[in-house]
């Protein structure tokens, strides 16, 4: 008999871990899961498409949940908290906490709990991480219907986010061991937490490279690839790129392949340091692949990551990482043979390693080998597959 799924996400923006549950829907058995998507907003893939349309033609019904506008109550509550609390930022935040689920998080719960019994659903999964998903907890306790949370990103949470989650999950699926670690640091049952790492089709056919039209012919080419985002800290790659330009050697250009609401920050980074003619803001594209194809160096400067889809997509394309020595990196880029760590902050360490692939050639072709060779054997999206599938099942623990 099939289980029925509901599908919660709360998202706002096309990301990488849109791409993996995209991966998954595609390949999820139909014949033992039918799914119905709820989302909060219909949120684009590039120009051309969009959530609705994606879901569409993989044949998975979508709703999107009605939009809901903040009182003005809420909105002065808020203030009114705000100012006198400064002092005391814990009790602060619990206080706006408490604002947020009067106005919106529990009325979200009520109507996500009526369609989980309207369609007689058998399991809530929601994609992201606890913090956003508050709402889809709580619905589940209400209706009585178990909860799968698949854990994309190193969420922080706060001790009644603990409670609600070792309260009414089922299960937490992680995309890494890192995220895991750290929801089981933070008071989440480690009973409740299952490895399934992120993975990708090593089968596909693999795109041309874009051609850069406005990079000179003997530059490398280094990419950063994800959401202008403050946690993404492509300024570090920025300030990095000024320090490896001071010292001179080989030329570089370096490709910011994204959009989001920094993008008018780092453009004035980047004219601040001079770097306006070695430095490309190439915006969302949803051929990422193809652009990827077209760098000699893969750069993530992140603060926080789950498994980071980048990377997996750097060494497919058989291109060398630099990254951050953050969680769900550090599971991925094996330091001296596929790429380097570096200290996350540390701008001097970061160029150096930069500068370090910028003159030799044959360390990237190495380091893109390796790494392709690892994904390869060890990152099929086979795996992740079977592994979710267990997960949604109620079956065995952990798939590592």
């Amino acid at each position: 008999m099939k289980k029925r799924v509901l599908l919660l996400d709360t998202g706002r923006e096309w990301g990488g871990g849109t791409n993996s549950m995209f991966e998954l829907l595609k390949r999820i058995d139909r014949e033992r899961f039918d799914i119905s998507a709820v989302f909060y907003h219909n949120y684009r893939k590039g120009e051309l498409s969009d959530l609705r349309s994606e879901l569409a033609a993989i044949g998975i019904p979508f709703e999107l949940m009605p939009a809901q506008r903040q009182p003005l109550w809420a909105k002065f509550a808020k203030e009114l908290v705000r100012g006198p609390l400064s002092p005391w930022p814990s009790f602060k935040q619990n206080m706006i906490h408490v604002i947020e689920r009067c106005w919106r998080i529990n009325p979200c719960a009520r109507a996500i709990a009526e369609r989980l019994l309207g369609g007689k659903f058998d399991l809530l999964y929601m994609n992201n991480q606890p913090s956003s998903n508050l709402e889809g907890y709580l619905a589940g306790e209400i209706a009585g219907v178990p909860v799968v949370q698949h854990c994309r990103s190193n969420a922080r949470l706060g001790r009644s986010e603990v409670a609600v989650v070792n309260r009414v999950a089922q299960r937490l699926i992680c995309v890494s061991a890192g995220v895991r670690d750290s929801l089981i640091a933070q008071g989440v049952r480690p009973n409740l937490c299952a490895v399934v790492h992120n993975a990708i089709d090593v089968k596909q056919v693999l795109p041309e490279a874009v051609a850069l039209t406005e990079v000179a012919a003997d530059a490398v080419v280094i990419g950063s690839v994800g959401s202008l985002l403050p946690r993404k800290s492509n300024d570090h790659l920025i300030r990095a790129a000024a320090l490896v330009k001071a010292r001179g050697g080989r030329p570089f250009h370096i490709v910011l392949l994204g959009d989001g609401p920094e993008r008018a920050r780092l453009e004035h980074l980047v004219a601040g340091l001079g770097l306006t003619s070695c430095v490309s803001f190439a915006g969302f594209r949803p051929n990422a692949l193809a652009w990827e194809a077209a760098m000699d160096i893969i750069v993530l400067a992140s603060d926080n990551e789950g498994f980071p889809r980048v990377i997996l997509e750097a060494m497919l394309l058989a291109k060398p990482v630099i990254a951050s020595d953050v969680v769900g990196s550090r599971e991925l880029v094996k330091h001296g043979s596929s790429g380097f760590l570096y200290p996350y902050g540390d701008e001097e360490a970061l160029a150096n390693r930069l500068q370090q692939l910028l003159e030799d050639a044959d360390l990237r072709r190495k380091m893109g080998a390796a790494g392709h060779q690892d994904v390869l054997q060890n990152h099929a999206i086979e795996r992740y597959v079977r592994g979710v599938e267990e997960q949604l099942q109620g079956g065995r623990h952990d798939i590592e």
